[in-house]
């Protein structure tokens, strides 16, 4: 949104087109990991990513893994009856954390011991699956015996001064590989790391986003800046089971410009920002049903005040009710509508109206309502 304001004379811009220090950028290779599951290989560290991490440490180097999942297993069912082990709280899978032993929602907070026996059918089929942090942490630890690996998510950086110590021991050599959610990707300078991994480079592809594209293309663009920020050349491994993606076939090369120019065609198919703005009006409330009675009755009473004037002429759509990516979070259900036109006066005093008078109504007394232009998340 920013490039397009700037292709188009809103505002300036300044062409960064030397990295820093002038050194190349890192050589990128693409892992198809659905070649390596046909091939036998059971685990998430591909043997591309395993050879080139041997040799980086062979050659007295360190090496950034990226993996923007933390906990040991992400997903918790029944093989007999396909149960879902989920929170009580949230409408979201309970991740399993190592470190302590138990399941935990990463929404709520709620923690809860491990579960081996189906709650539904009693079954003793219960599956540990999906990769986290810590999982890669116990996989790379059984690859390479007596390496030091440090570990870098939320749940080892709880303390005030947590990411100043363990980045300072990372800088001066005490671990050899960092693993670590996002909070690797950015900033770092480390002169000895020549090797970057990105494991299921596909997580943040699919979500339910307009800027889905556009982050993963971030994310992976910038833990691949990670390498070969000293007098070494840099090289990074993508693990991915969606090689061709044009995504990723672009961060791969670094190349924006690639990247921009599909990405502001579909923006502009889809009618996404910057061609139109995204109010998204999000009612919660204790109770699924009353939530949704309320945002259905707003969407026919703010598309109806659409098809009238003086909002006909503003082309204002209307799109929805439905429910939020994650509908129950802590014991609240969320339901949204989209209404897509421009973040003008009208518009803005058009739902402020509608919001006053959900507000006033006795019915929805238990419920909230808020409202978001360009909704980051």
């Amino acid at each position: 949104e920013s490039f397009y304001a700037a292709r188009n004379g809103r505002t300036q811009l300044v062409r960064l087109t030397q990295r820093y220090g002038g050194n190349p950028l890192p050589s990128v290779q693409i892992v198809d990991m659905r070649a390596e599951l046909a091939s036998g290989n059971p685990r998430e560290i591909s043997l591309a990513m395993e050879d080139a991490i041997r040799r980086n440490l062979d050659a007295g180097k360190q090496t950034i893994l990226l993996l923007n999942r933390r906990g040991f297993n992400t997903h918790i069912s029944c093989r007999s009856c396909g149960y879902v082990v989920t929170c009580p709280s949230c409408s979201i899978s309970m991740t399993y954390h190592r470190a302590n032993g138990m399941l935990l929602c990463h929404y709520c907070g709620h923690m809860q011991p491990p579960v081996t026996v189906c709650p539904e059918c009693g079954s003793d089929k219960v599956r540990y699956a999906g990769l986290g942090t810590q999982r890669v942490e116990q996989e790379l630890e059984q690859l390479f015996p007596g390496v030091p690996v440090l570990r870098m998510d939320t749940d080892t950086t709880m303390s005030r001064f947590a990411y100043e110590d363990k980045f300072s021991r990372f800088a001066k050599g005490e671990f050899r590989i960092m693993v670590g959610t996002q909070m690797v990707a950015k900033g770092l300078d480390f002169a000895n790391v020549t090797l970057v991994g990105v494991l299921s480079a596909d997580l943040s592809l699919y979500v339910d986003h307009y800027r889905a594209a556009e982050r993963t293309f971030n994310l992976l663009t910038q833990v691949v800046g990670r390498a070969g920020r000293g007098d070494k050349a840099g090289r990074a491994v993508i693990q991915t089971y969606t090689p061709e993606n044009d995504v990723i076939q672009a961060a791969a090369a670094q190349d924006y410009q690639r990247f921009y120019d599909a990405e502001i065609t579909l923006r502009r198919l889809r009618q996404d920002p910057p061609f139109v703005d995204q109010f998204t009006v999000t009612v919660t409330g204790p109770e699924e049903t009353p939530v949704r009675r309320a945002i259905e009755l707003l969407r026919q009473g703010i598309g109806n005040a659409a098809e009238k004037p003086p909002y006909d002429a503003l082309g204002i759509q209307v799109i929805g009710p439905a429910p939020a990516p994650v509908v129950k979070v802590n014991g609240v259900y969320r339901y949204r509508l989209l209404v897509l036109g421009q973040n003008i006066a009208p518009i803005r005093e058009l739902l402020a109206g509608f919001m006053r008078a959900f507000v006033q109504r006795p019915e929805n007394r238990r419920l909230h309502i808020y409202t978001d232009c360009d909704k980051m998340d």
